[in-house]
């Protein structure tokens, strides 16, 4: 008996020191940033004189996009085709994805234009400065970084071979196959660079810092204060009308539900980690089967709320702050191409950065000189993300089970209410569902609810 219970606590450990490789990440991160901020205040010119290592961080990314934007939407439009396929269930899901992005894009873009975050910056673009040697020194390893690539034409060309090999049928299925493998190396590498943004933090807070003083470490709470209070209204006024109109269930009975899955992604910045758990909650909860194995991986990559609003108030705040703020058009416009290329925010930790690159190479380029002071407080935003993320997607599954009659109303109020609780030793103590909840380790594949549909796309959401 004491050997099984040595051997239970030996297979808990793994996970646990696999999140400790995130955990090490975000508190590099955020000791970059306080020592960043902390220079800047009391040496600006030493501060100032530190921007590089910020700028060559977001040339490493910038080097990325392209890559990135190209395999996530060809895959991205082949898994849509799969997942219309799978019939009322995939194409409802789908058209209520695209719509709630589209409206928290726009909820982002309104509140960003009421605060305006970055007021006051004055970001400036890296201008080499100071000795001669020092010059050619940054100057030398700034030209290691391979330039960036196009991003619109990127983006057309990767629609159009998307297209070209769904309508290929069978046939193209290698050739998405080949896109899944190359997709594999790009996240991998932006995962290597993602371990960089500390030095990239550090740098770039200490330059604006140095610059700007306080009022720098002042703009900068108050985006994360905005984005953490959008947030919260998004998911208590947005998603819990609609929760409240369709299903008559309470948002806040639903997130009490899901309590010890938003302990889980709180641990790891990541909604990926409590997925298998939700589709079994989601299954106890009166959901099908079939519906819960279609729309929560479905969700997973094409229903990112939080990204949603973080990519368009991040947007607005780095316009802002170096003097070049949009007008109407171009914030329509940075809506639509956001629309599109927020589906591969949902690759690998720092997509995220990568697509708000994107969105910002594609229409103003000299704006992505000012993503380093993003880069120093996205971690601190990366929980909120990823838990509205996560909501989003349970108050989907709930929807769309009503809307094709597959949700089991007087069992979920039961549930919600705790008088029907789950079983929580039906789940393994690192997340993943056993094979009697139908949500095993793979855990995205509709197949999982028994609808004989391929996976759609499920890629590893760490945004």
């Amino acid at each position: 008996m004491s050997s099984q219970g040595r051997g239970t606590a030996a297979t808990a450990t793994p996970p646990r020191r696999r999140m400790d490789k995130t955990h090490w990440l975000y508190i590099a991160v955020i000791a970059a940033v306080v020592l960043g901020a902390a220079i800047g205040l009391l040496a600006p010119e030493l501060g100032k004189a530190l921007k590089p290592l910020g700028t060559m961080f977001i040339s490493l990314i910038k080097m990325v996009i392209a890559p990135i934007i190209f395999c996530t939407l060809v895959i991205g439009v082949g898994s849509i085709a799969k997942a219309a396929t799978v019939g009322k269930v995939g194409g409802l899901a789908l058209l209520y994805f695209m719509t709630m992005s589209t409206v928290a894009l726009g909820i982002g873009l309104v509140v960003g234009n009421i605060i305006h975050p970055g007021a006051g910056l004055h970001l400036q673009p890296y201008k080499a400065g100071g000795g001669a040697e020092e010059n050619s020194t940054v100057k030398f390893l700034m030209e290691m970084i391979p330039g960036d690539i196009p991003v619109l034409p990127t983006l057309v060309l990767a629609l159009m071979v998307g297209f070209a090999v769904q309508s290929l049928g069978k046939s193209g299925e290698p050739v998405l196959n080949a896109v899944k493998h190359i997709q594999k190396v790009v996240f991998k590498l932006m995962t290597m660079i993602m371990w960089l943004a500390p030095i990239g933090a550090f740098g770039a807070i200490a330059a604006v810092v140095g610059a700007t003083g306080w009022a720098a470490i002042g703009s900068m709470a108050i985006l994360m204060g905005a984005f953490y209070l959008t947030c919260a209204l998004f998911i208590v006024v947005i998603l819990g009308s609609l929760l409240r109109l369709v299903t008559g269930l309470n948002i806040f009975t639903l997130m009490r539900y899901l309590g010890r899955e938003y302990l889980l992604i709180f641990a790891t910045s990541s909604s990926e980690s409590a997925l298998p758990r939700l589709m079994a909650k989601m299954e106890h909860a009166g959901v099908s089967k079939p519906v819960v194995g279609i729309t929560v991986p479905t969700g997973y990559s094409f229903n990112l709320d939080g990204t949603a609003i973080y990519l368009t108030m991040s947007a607005l705040f780095i316009s802002t702050a170096m003097g070049l703020p949009m007008n109407l058009g171009e914030q329509i416009g940075l809506l639509v191409f956001m629309v599109i290329a927020s589906k591969g925010a949902a690759g690998v930790t720092g997509a995220g950065l990568a697509t708000l690159a994107a969105g910002l190479a594609a229409h103003k380029p000299v704006l992505l000189d000012g993503m380093g002071v993003i880069v120093g407080i996205d971690k601190f935003m990366s929980e909120c993300r990823a838990l509205t993320n996560f909501t989003g997607n349970a108050v989907a599954t709930l929807l769309i089970g009503k809307w094709t009659r597959e949700l089991d109303v007087d069992k979920a109020r039961e549930v919600l209410a705790g008088r029907d609780p789950f079983d929580e030793l039906s789940v393994d103590d690192d997340g993943h569902g056993s094979d009697s909840n139908g949500a095993d380790n793979g855990g995205a594949g509709a197949e999982n609810g028994g609808t004989g549909a391929q996976d759609p796309v499920r890629v590893p959401v760490a945004v």
